[in-house]
């Protein structure tokens, strides 16, 4: 994925700046807590449903996110052995 661009005035995709929020989101949370909606995503971003979905896919794609058909979108857990 694509580095955001230092100027702030470079075009970007939307579901970048839904996810960004996403992730600034996540920051605040625990392992298994649950994440905004998409719907409330859309509500929030004024972006249409799947610029929405789009950025939660990213996020899970990152491993932030775990998703569970019919309940939603959950923190992920650190990845075992969590060292950098």
């Amino acid at each position: 994925m694509p580095e955001p661009s230092p100027d702030p005035y470079t075009p970007r995709a939307p579901y970048m700046r839904v996810l960004e929020a996403l992730v600034e989101e996540i920051k605040g949370k625990q392992p298994g807590d649950p994440i905004s909606s998409e719907a409330e995503l859309c509500q929030r971003h004024k972006v249409a449903r799947e610029t929405a979905r789009r950025a939660v896919r990213a996020a899970r794609d990152r491993g932030l996110v775990v998703t569970e058909w019919g309940k939603g979108s959950f923190v992920a857990s650190p990845p075992e052995g969590g060292g950098d």
